[in-house]
């Protein structure tokens, strides 16, 4: 690949073009709004112009909504040999894709499993992709040639490719991604109706529930609209479950016979979530062994982080994963470093020598709030 054409310089579409220069391909961003395409032209990410000849791929990073129409007026336009997108559902592109007449054999459906909360292209990163999956879905009319072009794509930005269906993707991130956006989202509404005094005893637990919720609605309300049919049926699942766990709590509240059969359906019901939550892969695409978290009181100062990853480099321990929860009262933090449990007391110990405060709890995150 030596040229590619970015069509939307907002965060997904900015990061693929850094990705891209990165490699030494000769990117092109194109986008409706010039101060995004100039900003992501600033970042190094490319020129803000059409290519001065045919493309060997374009990249169409909108919403889904607007997948089909763009692509049938870039190929109307002869503008790249082949494409490909990166939006987050595909069934109503591809049948929106073939009822505009659009040429099929030179289209890759494609959809990078990445973001965050920030959106535009000041949030690209060039390394946004490195080890994610980056789903492809080609049909029955894709050529061959085309699909390795969306191959090198995916190989270029450091990800790995994951063929699928459009109609098994769309299932998968209803499932993956789509509800718990949306999730998320409810559970941050309800902190509305909280006194300051409630949000003031808000934990890590909370942030980390609600992180997504901080994306921009008008991007996920196209999302979820375009996967309505599949997000609704997980929605109306947990639905389900969240009833069932509300009449188990009333039962449980009056004290009255089925109490106890009340309490141990919602037991088994938070079992089942902790079965679910051991199923996501973890380091390396496995299941999560059993880490253990060494928590570290961390002053709010530069160097503070790098000094404490330094501490653990010479007590010859691996920091497996790590996260942060920040006061707000005090300009302090605690980092939760997951190690393996063998590996625990060892760093604990070398830390408190060297003046660290420093508590071991059984798993990251296993105290709750």
């Amino acid at each position: 690949m030596r040229t590619a054409v970015i069509v939307g310089t907002g965060l997904i579409g900015t990061s693929v073009a850094l990705a891209l220069r990165r490699r030494g391909v000769d990117t092109y961003l194109l986008d409706t709004d010039p101060t995004a395409a100039h900003t992501a032209e600033a970042l190094g990410a490319g020129r803000a112009q059409e290519p001065p000849e045919v493309a060997d791929l374009a990249v169409l990073a909108v919403p889904p909504v607007q997948v089909a129409p763009v692509l049938a007026d870039l190929q109307k336009r002869g503008i790249a040999r082949f494409y490909t997108d990166v939006a987050s559902v595909k069934s109503l592109p591809g049948r929106e894709i073939e009822a505009l007449g659009c040429e099929l054999t030179a289209v890759v459906g494609g959809h990078p499993l990445a973001g965050g909360e920030r959106s535009g292209p000041l949030a690209a990163r060039g390394d946004l992709f490195e080890g994610r999956p980056w789903v492809l879905v080609p049909t029955e009319h894709t050529s061959d040639l085309a699909l390795n072009c969306a191959l090198e794509l995916v190989s270029l930005c450091g990800a790995t490719p994951v063929l699928l269906g459009a109609e098994a993707h769309d299932r998968a991130v209803a499932l993956v991604s789509h509800v718990p956006h949306l999730t998320a989202s409810l559970t941050a509404a309800r902190l509305l109706e909280g006194s300051e005094s409630a949000l003031r005893l808000a934990g890590q637990g909370l942030r980390d529930v609600t992180r997504t919720a901080a994306g921009s609605a008008a991007l996920w309300t196209d999302i979820l609209s375009a996967n309505a049919g599949p997000v609704a049926d997980v929605l109306e699942a947990l639905a389900s479950d969240a009833r069932a766990a509300a009449g188990a709590l009333r039962r449980v509240e009056g004290r009255g016979d089925g109490a106890v059969e009340a309490a141990a359906e919602l037991s088994e019901l938070l079992q089942r979530g902790a079965d679910g939550r051991a199923g996501i892969p973890g380091k390396h695409g496995v299941p999560d062994v059993g880490f253990a978290a060494v928590e570290v009181s961390v002053g709010d100062s530069p160097g503070e982080l790098a000094r404490l990853f330094s501490a653990a480099a010479d007590a010859g321990v691996n920091i497996e994963d790590i996260g942060m929860e920040h006061s707000s009262d005090q300009l302090m933090g605690r980092a939760r470093l997951a190690v393996l449990p063998a590996r625990a007391r060892v760093l604990a110990d070398e830390l408190r020598l060297g003046g660290w405060t420093v508590r071991v709890a059984d798993r990251p995150g296993s105290q709750g709030a």
